[in-house]
């Protein structure tokens, strides 16, 4: 059985990308996670020792999104999956939507983003 734990529209100020101006300004990111864990226990006990809590995901994975400048969205991404992981022995596997809303693009776009899916058995 697998369950899933989300957090949707974590907005995050990191300086990844390309081009100069994005590692010297930076911009807003917006980070969707779903988390697949067995969620039988918690949902009997009602106990937050028997899940994952929301706080820790949202640390950890502000973190691992913010303290390393990337180049690339999937590096970034992959990073926070990477922690996830480490951190959380519940969690099975992890996907995670990088929304890039002001990417330097000469375009008129509504969303651009990278979606990666890590388990820990691939």
């Amino acid at each position: 059985m697998t369950d899933t734990i989300f957090v949707t529209g974590l907005s995050i100020h990191a300086r990844h990308g390309v081009m100069e101006h994005e590692t010297e300004v930076g911009q807003r990111f917006i980070i969707d996670l779903e988390l697949y864990t067995d969620l039988s226990e918690p949902s009997r006990s009602d106990k937050l020792a028997d899940t994952v809590s929301y706080a820790e995901v949202v640390a950890t994975t502000t973190a691992a999104f913010k303290n390393t400048n990337y180049k690339l969205l999937e590096r970034a991404a992959g990073a926070v999956a990477d922690a996830i992981l480490l951190h959380f022995p519940r969690i099975r596997a992890v996907k995670i939507t990088v929304h890039k809303p002001h990417a330097p693009i000469p375009a008129i776009f509504d969303d651009v983003g990278i979606m990666l899916t890590r388990s820990r058995h691939p």
